[in-house]
């Protein structure tokens, strides 16, 4: 039966799952669009509840999702148009949405044997967390570490700027003495950046093994935070620009660390 009313219990309990705190107290996350519900099913994302408008979905691909879902025995909720709407963030909705379980990690499930692990201090900006969520998985770094008040992962917009890295990507939110005494216990060389330090990053020695630090937006690093590091990189503003947008900033930092140990 498709439920046709934007008042049914069901839809109110997906359509709470855009709020952080719905997200906290249940667990659940809520995501749109025929590409991440894709993903999800690709990466092996525990879904709970599977949202079809019929009307909406169009792609064969869609179609095939919901097949799918229904040969896993999967809840499906079938709605009208008009309460897909009522559920949807974007414009021009495809008829395909879905709850699911949030994942977190903990500190140890981390593999520090190689490669690159990103910290991010009280980032604020869902767009910012998703698009370094996506540059992270895209240099196959071990995972990213959430130090403090965090915007959530599973955002909307966070879980958008992913394009689907959030289901393959180690996600951990831990306190900063939590990481520090790991970072300390671990040994493993801890890179943070900043306008004040006078080592371009293009002259520091990466090791095999990284952690790369990346302070607020509003306030970067504390002084807490730098003493831990072992290297503090700068990067070159050359005109009027003092600083770079935190995604793009993490973006630079991690190629360059990414280039210099593949070919070490």
């Amino acid at each position: 039966m498709i439920i046709t009313s934007t008042s049914n219990p069901r839809v109110k309990e997906i359509r709470k799952l855009r709020d952080r705190k719905e997200q906290k107290r249940t667990g659940l996350f809520y995501m749109e669009g025929t590409r991440i519900v894709g993903e999800a099913f690709e990466k092996g994302a525990e879904l709970s509840t599977l949202v079809v408008c019929p009307e909406l979905l169009k792609t064969e691909y869609g179609l095939e999702l919901w097949r799918k879902a229904e040969k896993q025995g999967l809840d499906i909720l079938e709605v009208s148009r008009p309460v897909f709407e009522s559920l949807a963030v974007k414009e021009n909705p495809q008829g395909l949405a879905a709850a699911a379980k949030a994942r977190f990690y903990a500190l140890d499930d981390l593999d520090i044997s190689h490669g690159i692990i990103v910290a991010l201090t009280e980032i604020a900006d869902p767009g910012n967390l998703g698009t370094i969520i996506r540059t992270a998985d895209a240099v196959d770094a071990q995972g990213v570490i959430l130090i403090g008040d965090c915007t959530s992962p599973y955002d909307i917009g966070s879980i958008r700027g992913t394009m689907g890295a959030i289901f393959s990507t180690k996600i951990v939110r831990t306190t900063l003495p939590e990481f520090l005494e790991w970072k300390q216990r671990t040994g493993l060389q801890l890179v943070g950046t900043s306008d004040k330090s006078a080592t371009d990053y293009v002259s520091i020695n990466y090791a095999n093994q990284v952690i790369l630090l990346m302070g607020s937006e509003r306030a970067g690093m504390s002084p807490e935070e730098f003493a831990a590091c072992d290297e503090v990189a700068a990067i070159p503003m050359m005109r009027s620009s003092d600083s770079l947008n935190l995604a793009v900033a993490t973006g630079v930092m991690l190629y360059q660390i990414f280039n210099t140990q593949r070919f070490a």
